[in-house]
């Protein structure tokens, strides 16, 4: 595209929009749909050029242009209580459930990778002394041991605020190195379980594996579940990358990317429950089936969540994305 010749053909359509928005007296009917007409053109100006021929002064002047006329169209949008309901019903279920072909797969596998490396370390001895000293295996595993201490060490609201704010943090990080091609999400993931066959493998090997369990299911199960979620919707935002389908690789990533943000949110929020249980639940004197049972409610309320509200939220049309109103313009795309 030459720029000079597109920005000789648009100017006077720019300088009139420009004009229109700096008028103090209220815009008539006619008006008003010329200035409408006029921000639906310059914005398919600004994504044009964005695309063809970027250059930042043009841009610069385009972008605050497309913003002012938008505010005066839509007229200034607060936030509202009623978002945060739409969010919660709507947004945040439906991008979890649009995301189910990549975490549910991540869960699956992650888990096998847990299991296998619990008891690889269970059953090999020559690990299992690479990991630790005996006596510091023995303070670990045994019955009062650091394993079962862990959970009761602090006092619960402060242990719970430590481990949601640990777990977001890791939880953010799936999402935002999605965009690094997903790689660094497989490395936070291996960690993860890692860490958690190790707690496996050693309790299994002198016995204690019910105690373990016991310990991890109340609160692992939501947990684990958010962090999957997590990794799998960051594995998907680096694939955008790579196929971003019929969108541009622009709008495919800003698309996927607002949606993981709104994740990141509600993801948080699951965390805190998940947290909660950990610090209130898992330390409790409930007996172990209580506990467990509380674990496998959350959870199953979770998964309700996702495939009844987000399914009929992305049977209606929802994405997870902000609304059309609120997103940047882009250049239509053939099939």
């Amino acid at each position: 595209m030459d720029l000079d010749v597109f920005v000789t053909a648009h100017r006077a359509e720019w300088d009139r929009l420009e004009a229109l928005l700096g008028r103090r007296r209220r815009l008539t009917g006619a008006e008003a749909d010329e200035l409408v007409a006029l921000y639906q053109r310059t914005a398919t100006h600004l994504s044009l050029i964005q695309s063809s021929a970027p250059d930042p002064q043009l841009t610069g002047r385009l972008s605050q242009l497309v913003a002012r006329a938008r505010n005066a169209v839509t007229g200034t949008r607060r936030a509202s209580w009623r978002d945060v309901t739409r969010f919660l019903t709507e947004g945040f279920p439906a991008a979890v459930y649009r995301s189910r072909r990549w975490w549910v797969p991540t869960a699956l596998l992650s888990t096998a990778v847990a299991v296998l490396l619990g008891w690889w370390i269970g059953t090999h001895p020559e690990v299992q002394a690479s990991i630790a000293a005996p006596d510091e295996l023995r303070a670990l595993t045994r019955p009062g041991g650091q394993y079962e201490t862990y959970y009761s060490s602090h006092p619960a609201a402060s242990f719970a605020a430590q481990v949601w704010t640990n777990n977001a943090w890791a939880a953010a990080q799936c999402l935002i190195f999605g965009v690094f091609l997903g790689l660094p999400v497989l490395w936070i993931l291996f960690q993860n379980m890692l860490n958690l066959g190790v707690g496996f493998g050693l309790m299994s090997s002198v016995g204690r594996l019910d105690t373990f369990l016991g310990l991890v299911l109340p609160h692992g199960l939501l947990e684990l579940t958010a962090v999957f979620v997590a990794a799998g919707t960051g594995l998907r935002l680096g694939w955008t990358l790579i196929d971003p389908g019929q969108r541009t690789r622009r709008t495919a990533l800003a698309e996927e990317g607002r949606a993981a943000v709104g994740m990141a949110i509600g993801l948080a929020l699951v965390l805190f429950v998940s947290g909660a249980i950990e610090g209130f639940v898992t330390p409790s004197g409930l007996p172990t089936w209580a506990r467990i049972g509380i674990g496998v409610a959350a959870e199953a309320a979770f998964l309700a969540y996702v495939f009844v509200l987000g399914g009929r939220a992305v049977r209606a049309g929802a994405t997870g994305d902000v609304e059309a109103s609120e997103r940047s313009a882009s250049v239509p795309l053939a099939a």
